[in-house]
């Protein structure tokens, strides 16, 4: 006798992940996977009825910041809200773990990500147990319950600090350190880690305006992390290099060895396409050429939109990127706000940011700044305009305007500068890098800078801009590209299409409607904190191995997330290997 299902989705139409074109059918779902696809699968003691919608795979996003939310927000909201059901974090280096056990340390990496990854230190000191030692017990805490299946690669920084301790700024690894990081790293890959993860960006900082502790690494350090990799099944590497500019030979050489000594791809975060900078564009890409040429893998993770930040001088992440503003950004406030308030040191710090070019450089236009968000219930009828309009009324140079009023406010107005790229030759560039086997889509930063960007929806917005909008690409081909070729390209086992015998990881959506909802600020996180936050629209129902997780925007409470562990979970993607095949 047939067994009844756990779950039927009836009516809908399927768009299976692999590329192939949609087709009417029912899902029956029983103990997390998919058992039957058809036009009558039997009785269900749940049902969804899915008609007039799509059904599909789950999103799956490669370039999450979530190591710390997770503890606070189990759902992983809104990630899971966009039909998200897979994520992979510990990016960028920036895992929470391992850590040494001593309370500086941890006191360090809160402090690190805080100025980094722009989250709020009053969450990280109140909303994270920091109970953990070694990635095991990290894993294991996380276990405790998560709403989608959630993998974490392990960080540099973090080896780093857990072996250096104060040496890991400023200091060159010795023999025995880079030893201990290396058996430090193989224990983690061994309990679960996804990977290793580094950073060499001039924008990453630390709270003392340092680099972070990574970018204090050699190559023969990074090269020996590298080689770690290669012993654990189903493993990757990931890193951000000179990010924003036309890559150096001897940065794109750095990745290909790091590929080659791990016998793993690499993926770098993030490919911008600008038409402005198409240079710049096609340089990046062409690393993946580089890298194939000499038998290594090296992806680009291309941006889902024309990144808007938001900005303020109290945070000053990417402010301090400009020429000649790091050491005024990394001051205290008060001393800071000493700074900016003298004229001089303002015409300096003008002058040297119009030294700079590129994306950087643009951002010394003043004038196209947006207030986007004030502090002060009187200066309120002030958002919405630009800083150029604010200077005309004032008769002030737009910087003093900018700084004028931030100040006034303890330097927490929130400005979004006018960045390039939301043009249509960008938009037709941003297209065909979701289209090219060099690159997939990701770098979302979903649990990071969370008063600085909404790229979180990155689902959404595909499936938005780039397919209902813009047309940029097939619906079938968008789904294929966040769903199966990310996992084929990492090694999921069973999971990216709507397949008998896969888990049922699915996403259930509306075409004619999915999008963002308005950008707004949510006071949700520990101590009140805010965050950025936008709504899905057009997302019915969303199911994390055969569960739902999320009906009508609402979360149904169920935590059925996987923690993924290397090996268990993925297998090991020969370098050699298509990206768009890869299996």
């Amino acid at each position: 006798m047939t067994r009844t299902l756990d779950l039927a989705i009836r009516n809908g139409t399927l768009i299976d992940g692999t590329g192939n074109p949609a087709f009417r059918a029912d899902i029956g779902v029983r103990d997390g996977r998919i058992v039957s696809i058809g036009d009558d699968v039997g009785p269900a003691r749940q049902e969804v009825n899915a008609c007039g919608l799509n059904v599909a795979p789950g999103f799956i996003d490669v370039h999450t910041h979530y190591d710390a939310q997770v503890f606070w927000d189990p759902t992983l909201s809104p990630s899971s809200n966009h039909g998200v059901t897979t994520v992979f974090g510990g990016n960028c280096g920036f895992s929470i773990a391992p850590l040494s056990g001593k309370p500086e340390d941890a006191t360090y990496l809160m402090r690190m990500l805080s100025r980094v990854e722009g989250m709020p230190l009053e969450s990280l000191e109140a909303g994270v147990p920091w109970s953990w030692t070694s990635f095991a017990d990290y894993l294991a805490e996380v276990e405790r319950g998560v709403a989608v299946n959630a993998g974490f690669l392990v960080g540099h920084s973090a080896l780093r600090r857990a072996v250096m301790g104060d040496r890991a700024i400023g200091y060159t690894a010795s023999e025995d350190e880079i030893t201990a990081m290396c058996d430090l790293l193989d224990a983690s890959l061994q309990s679960g880690g996804l990977g290793f993860s580094t950073t060499l960006s001039a924008t990453h900082s630390d709270a003392e305006g340092q680099p972070v502790p990574s970018r204090h690494s050699s190559d023969t350090e990074l090269m020996a992390l590298a080689a770690v990799v290669r012993k654990h099944e189903g493993t990757w590497l990931e890193m951000v290099s000179d990010t924003g500019t036309s890559f150096k030979l001897e940065n794109v050489e750095r990745m290909t060895q790091m590929s080659l000594a791990a016998e793993r791809s690499l993926n770098w975060n993030v490919l911008s396409p600008n038409s402005r900078y198409r240079e710049i564009y096609n340089n990046q890409l062409a690393a993946s050429d580089y890298a194939a040429g000499r038998g290594a893998k090296v992806i680009a993770l291309v941006a889902p939109q024309a990144i808007g930040l938001v900005l303020t001088f109290e945070a000053g992440m990417v402010i301090d990127a400009m020429n000649g503003w790091g050491p005024v950004m990394a001051l205290p406030v008060p001393e800071r706000i000493a700074k900016l308030s003298d004229p001089e040191i303002r015409k300096e710090l003008s002058h040297s940011a119009h030294q700079a070019s590129g994306p950087i450089g643009d951002l010394a236009d003043w004038s196209s700044w947006t207030i986007v968000e004030t502090e002060r219930e009187e200066n309120k009828a002030l958002e919405g305009q630009t800083v150029g309009a604010l200077a005309s009324r004032l008769n002030k140079a737009p910087l003093d305007a900018m700084l004028d009023l931030a100040i006034e406010e303890d330097l927490k107005t929130r400005f979004m500068p006018n960045l390039s790229g939301a043009d249509h030759e960008s938009w037709q560039m941003r297209g065909a890098a979701w289209r090219d086997d060099r690159a997939i889509i990701g770098a979302s930063d979903a649990g990071a800078h969370l008063n600085m960007i909404d790229t979180f929806a990155f689902s959404t917005q595909v499936l938005q801009q780039g397919v209902r909008e813009r047309r940029l690409l097939e619906l079938e081909e968008a789904v294929h590209r966040m769903t199966d070729l990310p996992a084929r390209a990492f090694g999921l086992r069973d999971r990216g299409r709507l397949a008998e015998g896969y888990y049922a990881d699915i996403v259930v959506f509306d075409p004619d409607t999915i999008a963002c909802g308005p950008l707004h600020t949510r006071n949700d996180l520990p101590a009140g904190a805010g965050r950025l936050y936008c709504d899905a629209i057009g997302v019915h129902h969303v199911l994390v191995n055969g569960q739902l997780i999320v009906t009508e925007g609402h979360s149904t409470g169920a935590l059925p997330g996987t923690v993924l562990r290397s090996g268990r979970d993925t297998r090991t993607v020969p370098i050699a290997s298509p990206l768009a095949s890869a299996a």
